[in-house]
C-alpha cells in the first residue's frame, strides 16, 4: 500500500500543544518506544540515563539559533516582519520570510534602527532555492559588517507559528540547547532542549561516548507538505558539519548510536547514503524520509512530537514503523503529553 500526506493526520487538542517549556527541562515526560517488542512505557526524560549503555554514542546537533525575527519599518512608518532563514550568498545576503510586506517594493530600504537597514532586493522567490517555496519569501541584504552581531541586538527568538503568545526575554534561553555553540539556525533542535549539563555529565560518567554535528535547521522546517503523493515533495537543502572525531566514533561504536533529534538523524543518514558510512563531511542535504524507507545509520533515536502530516512525523514512522509510532501517539494524546517544540519526548529503542 502506498503511504500518502493523509495518511500522517492526527488529532491534537490545541491545548497540548506546549506554549512555554517546563521550568526544569529534564522533567520532561519520554515515552518510551520498544521496537522489537511493540510496548510503549511512560517515563521522564531523567530516566534517559538508565536508557544508555557503556560503550553508546549519543550524537547531538551543536547548531546554535540565532535571533532570526526582526521588526522594521517602511519610511511611511509601516511595519514588515522579517525571519531570517539563510544566507543566499554571503553572511550580508539572505532569503527570509516576510509578513506585511505586500506593498513593499524591491530596492525599497527598511530601516530596523538608524545604523541597521535592510534592502529588500527580490520579492516572490523562486528558482534561488529548492522545494515548494512559500509565496512571501524573498531575498534581502543588510547594512553592516557583524550581521549576527547587529541581529544579537536588534533581533528576537523565532519561536514556531504554533506557539500562540509574544516572545519573551527568557526565550533566548529556553529555546537553545545547553550544547548549543555554532551559530547559524532558524529553529533550535528540539529534542536536545531537555538535557542539562547534569544529565550530560552522568551521562559521561556511565561511559557513553559524546559526539557532535552541526545542521541548521532551514527553510525545510517550515514548508507544509502540499501534495498527495510523497514523492513529488520536495525539501530544501540544509547544510551540515560532521566532524573527523564524531565520524570515527560512529563507525567504531561497540553500542547503539543514539540520534538526539530528527536533524542528527538527517545529516547521518545522507552521509550513509552517498558513501555507505559516516565520514568527515561539510556538505547539504534535501534528503526526505519516509515509509517504506529503512533506516541504517543509528539504532535509537530520541525526539520530540510532531505536527500532523509534516515530514518530521513520516521521518519518525520510517524508523519505527507508522502504526507503531500512530499508536504511540495516541496514546500520548490521551495521556495528556505535552506537544512540539516546547512539549515532552520520545525514545524510540
Amino acid at each position: 500500500m502506498t503511504l500518502a500526506t493523509n495518511d500522517f493526520d492526527y488529532n491534537l487538542p490545541k491545548e497540548l500543544i506546549a506554549q512555554y517549556p517546563l521550568k526544569q527541562r529534564d522533567a520532561a515526560r519520554m515515552l518510551v518506544l520498544n521496537r522489537e517488542n511493540q510496548t510503549l512505557l511512560d517515563k521522564h526524560f531523567y530516566d534517559i540515563v538508565d536508557y544508555l549503555k557503556k560503550d553508546d554514542v549519543l550524537v547531538l546537533n551543536n547548531t546554535k539559533v540565532f535571533p532570526a525575527r526582526i521588526i522594521a519599518k517602511r519610511s511611511s512608518g509601516a511595519v514588515v516582519e522579517v525571519f531570517l532563514l539563510n544566507p543566499s550568498s554571503n553572511n550580508n545576503q539572505w532569503f527570509c520570510l516576510t509578513k506585511n510586506a505586500k506593498r513593499v517594493k524591491e530596492g525599497e530600504i527598511l530601516e530596523v534602527s538608524k545604523d541597521f537597514k535592510i534592502k529588500l532586493i527580490k520579492k516572490d522567490v523562486e528558482n534561488s532555492c529548492d522545494g515548494d517555496l512559500p509565496k512571501n519569501l524573498a531575498e534581502l541584504i543588510f547594512s553592516g559588517d557583524d550581521v549576527y552581531e547587529t541581529l544579537n541586538k536588534f533581533g528576537s527568538i523565532p519561536l514556531p507559528p504554533y506557539i500562540s503568545r509574544e516572545v519573551k526575554d527568557d526565550d533566548k534561553e529556553d529555546y537553545q540547547t545547553v550544547f548549543a555553540k555554532n551559530t547559524g539556525s532558524a529553529a533550535a533542535p528540539t529534542a536536545g532542549l531537555h538535557f542539562t549539563e547534569e544529565i550530560l555529565q552522568k551521562i559521561k560518567d556511565k561511559g557513553v561516548k559524546i559526539c557532535y554535528v552541526t545542521l541548521n535547521v532551514g527553510l525545510g522546517t517550515f514548508l507544509p507538505v502540499k501534495v498527495q503523493d510523497l514523492s513529488k515533495h520536495k525539501m530544501h537543502h540544509e547544510s551540515f558539519v560532521i566532524p573527523s572525531e564524531t565520524a570515527n566514533e560512529i563507525n567504531n561504536a561497540k553500542g547503539s548510536v543514539v540520534a538526539v533529534g530528527t536533524t542528527v538523524l538527517r545529516c547521518l543518514e545522507a552521509t550513509w547514503q552517498k558513501y555507505g558510512k559516516i565520514v568527515e563531511t561539510q556538505d547539504t542535504t534535501d534528503i526526505f524520509i519516509y515509509p517504506p524507507y529503512k533506516i541504517k545509520s543509528i539504532d535509537k533515536l530520541i525526539t520530540n512530537f510532531h505536527l500532523p502530516k509534516s515530514t518530521l512525523i513520516m521521518l519518525v514512522s520510517s524508523f519505527a514503523g507508522k502504526d507503531f509510532v500512530f499508536r504511540a501517539y495516541k496514546h500520548a494524546v490521551e495521556e495528556k503529553y505535552r506537544f512540539f517544540s516546547y512539549g515532552d519526548c520520545m525514545l524510540i529503542e
